[in-house]
């Protein structure tokens, strides 16, 4: 495994690190996310990355990954870095979302209880609040990591200007920004936007979430959409990303990852490590073998100047 220090900070990430987003809930079968939390520990992956809402059911996947902690990596808990959000929709009435002071430490709080933790390693805010005010919203991270909730906060979500003075705030309260996680990969890069050169100004780290377009960067839709698969279903994901103009790039991409000897999920992945801005990949996985084949990409992260002009005429068509 590769260790990359987390912008300016102290702390360091593996080069690709376990989101729990999907595939973790309580619908899903335990043993097979105890299967894949512990390999995934086993080949150097020390990352391992919550939110209040993840699920589903909402809550079920930081129970789960509690029961892990308890069970089988309580002896090795130094060696993780353990990060959860709160942001997004978690329980009804007006206080159970966005970026309010209440809704931000109620949350911590309870993403503590259910992963049996005394204090998070992260705590993100998960989206920017378009109505409380920025420095209530960091005025509460600031609060959560002086008051032994957190070690360090992040930002996800956020634009380049919603991360300047995010980060602006918190430099100023004393407790600096450590990271950003924003949606970024090769058919998604509103991040190049602005926001990566803010993320490099700031020096703070950066984790793209979603890093292979939630399974369209791989090799499973470049003969189509399967019968029965998530994407053929109606879904936020079929409706802006899989249709044929993307597959069509992603053939052509595939094109140049076996050049490489490698598999398209491993060059979209080594596409996203090859700048120096990008601490960590989010990756997801369904089984052990993604995660295995993923950290493959790890064996190659040098690309020639011919062949990031390739695919960068491919991904601007």
């Amino acid at each position: 495994m590769i260790y990359n220090r987390c912008g300016r900070s102290g702390l360091k990430l593996p080069a690709l690190s376990l989101g729990l987003w999907q595939n973790f809930g309580s619908v899903d079968p335990f043993e097979n996310q105890r299967t894949m939390v512990r390999r995934a520990f086993d080949l150097g992956i020390t990352h391992f990355d919550l939110a209040n809402n993840y699920g589903p059911v909402p809550g079920s996947a930081e129970e789960n990954f509690g029961r892990l902690l308890k069970t089988d990596l309580a002896p090795y808990r130094n060696e993780l870095v353990i990060s959860s959000k709160a942001g997004y929709w978690m329980w009804p009435g007006p206080y159970g979302e966005w970026g309010s002071r209440k809704y931000l430490i109620s949350s911590c709080d309870a993403s503590l209880k259910r992963l049996g933790l005394d204090c998070l390693d992260i705590f993100y805010s998960h989206r920017p609040d378009p109505e409380t005010p920025l420095e209530e919203t960091m005025g509460a991270l600031d609060f959560i990591v002086r008051s032994g909730r957190a070690h360090y906060v992040g930002i996800s979500n956020y634009d380049h200007e919603q991360t300047a003075r995010a980060c602006a705030i918190l430099k100023e309260l004393g407790t600096p920004c450590l990271i950003h996680q924003p949606r970024y990969n090769m058919l998604d890069r509103w991040a190049e936007d602005h926001l990566l050169d803010e993320i490099g100004k700031q020096q703070i780290g950066c984790i793209p979430f979603c890093p292979l377009a939630q399974g369209l960067l791989t090799n499973k839709y470049i003969d189509g959409i399967p019968a029965g698969s998530r994407a053929s279903k109606v879904c936020e994901m079929k409706d802006s990303l899989i249709h044929e103009y993307n597959i069509e790039r992603v053939r052509k991409l595939n094109v140049i990852a076996r050049e490489r000897g490698q598999s398209m999920a491993q060059m979209a992945l080594a596409w996203l490590l090859k700048d120096t801005r990008i601490t960590s990949a989010l990756i997801g996985a369904s089984k052990v073998s993604q995660i295995e084949d993923s950290l493959a990409a790890l064996n190659n992260l040098v690309f020639s100047t011919d062949e990031l002009a390739r695919i960068r005429g491919i991904i601007t068509s």
